[in-house]
């Protein structure tokens, strides 16, 4: 047996900021995918993921039944025949892979779901956010669930503000284009609850709030306009002021080994980097004019093109 795909997907802008009501821009990405599955012979993986579901199912029992209900007499019965979510989503990436396991569960146990096919309005939208959002809790601690929206629908989603969400279209992308959106790996793997906890406590203090709101959130916004409307070089602009505010203020959720390659992107031009999920490991978000020059500058790294301008 095998389920349907569902994708990763990158938060383009607005990681932290939409935790306090910055816009924000999810896209499906879909290199990486994951489905349900079962097999004769599990892997050791397929037995790993097998387990996690097991408490997953146990933690879905008690999710508000005004909010969703699932069949769990068959989500239980196929768990315990070992179904296991078979995905190359990488984990701790900041690509979404818990979000395209709560989409997968969502899509085939849940009674009365609300499909991609339907018309989709922003009060359905909110719905299946905050079901999502329940859902994706049992991962993260807390999730806005976002990611498993936008694997379950695939399409882009624009966040205006946290009750305002929309799906959006994205300017469509010029093959040969010199601008690109890249990822880099940077060989650790990210835990998205502590990262969390630090922008928390910081939210604590009064300068980091001001900062938040003034710049951090300010540039995002801009950024999300920008990408939107195709206004290229004012994009340029903003999300070199929007890394310059990440690499003084969230210098802990960026990898030790990546300060000076994001302090030189900056000061050459050649790229500018920012935060792909919560940080701390995982992949690096990259802007460039100039795919080409940007390779060079990062010769040690591999660029993964998500986008090209």
């Amino acid at each position: 047996m095998k389920g349907p795909l569902f994708y990763s997907k990158i938060l383009l802008f607005g990681e932290y900021g939409i935790i306090k009501d910055s816009k924000g821009l999810s896209i499906p990405y879909n290199f990486y995918n994951g489905a349900l599955k079962t097999d004769e012979n599990p892997s050791e993986s397929a037995i790993k993921s097998n387990e996690s579901l097991k408490r997953f199912v146990d933690y879905l029992q008690n999710i508000d039944t005004d909010l969703v209900t699932f069949d769990l007499e068959a989500l239980k019965a196929d768990v315990s025949h070992g179904m296991y979510f078979d995905s190359s989503i990488p984990q701790g990436y900041g690509v979404g892979s818990s979000g395209a396991l709560v989409a997968a569960i969502y899509d085939k146990y849940a009674q009365d779901k609300i499909t991609v096919l339907e018309n989709l309005t922003r009060e359905k939208l909110l719905k299946l956010k905050s079901i999502f959002s329940e859902m994706e809790s049992f991962f993260h601690g807390k999730s806005s669930g976002l990611d498993p929206l936008n694997s379950y629908l695939s399409i882009p989603i624009l966040i205006n503000s946290k009750d305002n969400i929309e799906a959006t279209g994205i300017p469509s992308q010029q093959e040969n284009g010199k601008g690109a959106v890249f990822l880099i790996d940077s060989g650790i793997v990210g835990e998205t609850a502590p990262m969390v906890s630090i922008f928390m406590e910081n939210m604590k203090k009064e300068g980091f709030r001001k900062m938040l709101k003034n710049q951090f959130i300010k540039h995002t916004d801009a950024c999300v306009e920008d990408f939107l409307t195709g206004n290229i070089k004012s994009l340029f602009n903003n999300t070199k002021q929007l890394s310059k505010v990440v690499l003084n203020h969230f210098k802990p959720m960026i990898p030790k080994q990546f300060h000076e390659l994001w302090k030189k992107g900056i000061e050459t031009n050649d790229y500018y980097l920012k935060l792909c999920g919560s940080g701390g490991g995982g992949y690096i978000l990259g802007f460039t004019e100039d795919i080409e020059k940007a390779k060079l500058s990062l010769a040690d790294y591999k660029l993964e093109v998500v986008y090209n301008f």
